[in-house]
C-alpha cells in the first residue's frame, strides 16, 4: 500500500505515554545522522534492532549524565497524569532542562539498563 506507515511497537508505547515526540523516526529510516543527532557521532552505526528497540528522546534533565554520557542511556518515563511508562533511549540533547518528550507532560524517569 503506497503512504502507509508501519508503527512500531516504541512508538505506540509513546502514544499511549501521551507523548508528542519532536522525531518521526521511521519515516528519517531510524537514521541519526539524517535527523541531525547529537548523539549520532556514537550511535549511528548501532544496528538497526538497537535504533528501533525504544522510542527516540532529547534529554538535558537535571538529574542523570550530560553530553556523550548520555548517548544510548534509557530512562524509564513516567507520565504522572496517566501513570503509563516506556523506556526510551537517549539519541540527541536539548537545551530546555527536561527530556525531548515532554514539552506538554509532566513526567518523571529514572535510568534503567537498555537489555543490550
Amino acid at each position: 500500500m503506497i503512504g502507509a506507515r508501519t508503527t512500531t511497537p516504541a512508538a505506540l508505547v509513546l502514544a499511549r505515554l501521551g507523548a508528542c515526540a519532536s522525531y518521526v523516526a521511521s519515516l528519517a529510516l531510524w537514521d541519526l545522522r539524517a535527523v541531525g543527532a547529537y548523539c549520532a557521532t556514537w550511535d549511528a552505526d548501532m544496528p538497526l534492532a538497537w535504533r528501533q528497540r525504544y522510542g527516540w528522546a532529547a534529554f538535558c534533565g537535571p538529574a542523570g549524565p550530560h553530553g556523550e554520557a548520555s548517548c544510548g542511556r534509557c530512562p524509564l518515563v513516567a507520565n504522572a497524569a496517566t501513570r503509563a511508562q516506556a523506556t526510551v533511549t537517549i539519541l540527541d540533547r536539548c537545551s530546555f532542562g527536561g527530556l525531548g518528550l515532554d514539552p506538554f507532560l509532566t513526567v518523571s524517569y529514572q535510568f534503567v539498563d537498555c537489555q543490550d
